[in-house]
C-alpha cells in the first residue's frame, strides 16, 4: 500500500468565452494578442445563429488562431459543426444535450457541459464521460446561483471527482474565489470584453487573480 501523497494540483487556467460572433473580423484581429498575454487554456466560441455553412466558415476562420496559440477551440452548442469546422470540441447546455452529442464528439473531441442545477446532474455528467463540468453560468433568464453557492459546488466537485471543473466568473473577485475553491479552469466572458481598459488588461488581471488564489492555497497546504 502506497503512502505517497497525491500529485500537486496544477494551477488553474483561464477559459475565455467570446462575445456572440457575427462578423469575426474584429475578433480575429484581437485574439492573437489576447492569447499571448495570459495563460488561456481554451476559447469558447459563441456563434450568432445563422445557416450552418456560415457558422462553419466562422469556426474555420477562428480555429487556427486559437490552436496555434496552444489553446483549444470549443463551440458553444452545435456539436454537429465541431468536426466540420476543425474545432476541438463543444460545450453542451445540460445532460440531454451532452448525451445526444457524445457519439459525435467521442473519443477524439472535447465534450464539456454546463446547465447542471443539481449535484445529481453533475454526477450523471461525470459518469457519462464529460471532459469538464461548468458551474455558475446564467440560466435562460439570466439568473445564476450566488457566488458562495458556486464556490461550494466547485469545492465539493474538486474534492471528490476526477473530471475538471470550471467556475463561471463575472468579477475578478469571483475568479479569485473560484480558483481558491478548487476550479481547474475559470471561465471569463463579459468580464473581459466589457472592461473599459480593454480586454487585454482585463484578461491579465483575471489571470493574476486565479494565480494569486492558487498560490495562497498552496502556501496554506504546505
Amino acid at each position: 500500500m502506497s503512502n505517497k501523497s497525491p500529485p500537486p494540483r496544477p494551477a488553474p487556467r483561464l477559459y475565455l468565452a467570446t462575445p456572440v460572433v457575427d462578423d469575426p473580423a474584429s475578433l480575429l484581429a484581437e485574439l492573437p494578442a489576447l492569447l499571448g498575454a495570459a495563460d488561456v487554456a481554451a476559447v469558447l466560441v459563441r456563434l450568432q445563429e445563422t445557416d450552418q455553412r456560415t457558422m462553419i466558415s466562422r469556426i474555420k476562420a477562428l480555429a487556427p488562431i486559437v490552436q496555434n496559440a496552444g489553446a483549444a477551440l470549443l463551440v458553444d452548442g452545435h456539436a454537429e459543426l465541431v468536426a466540420r469546422g476543425g474545432a476541438d470540441g463543444a460545450h453542451l447546455p445540460g445532460i440531454a444535450a451532452l448525451k445526444e452529442a457524445m457519439p459525435s464528439l467521442k473519443p477524439d473531441r472535447i465534450a464539456g457541459v454546463g446547465g447542471l442545477t443539481t449535484r445529481h446532474h453533475s454526477m450523471d455528467a461525470g459518469e457519462m464521460g464529460a471532459d469538464y463540468l461548468l458551474f455558475g453560468e446564467p440560466d435562460a433568464n439570466g439568473e445564476r446561483p450566488s457566488a458562495q453557492a458556486i464556490a461550494e459546488r466547485l469545492d465539493w466537485w474538486a474534492e471528490l471527482f476526477e473530471p475538471p471543473c470550471v467556475g463561471f466568473a463575472t468579477s475578478f473577485e469571483e475568479a479569485h474565489d473560484f480558483a481558491a475553491s478548487g476550479a481547474d479552469f475559470v471561465l471569463v466572458g463579459d468580464l473581459v470584453w466589457a472592461d473599459s481598459r480593454g480586454p487585454k488588461a482585463a484578461l491579465i488581471e483575471a489571470d493574476a487573480a486565479i494565480k494569486k488564489a492558487f498560490a495562497a492555497v498552496a502556501v496554506g497546504q504546505g
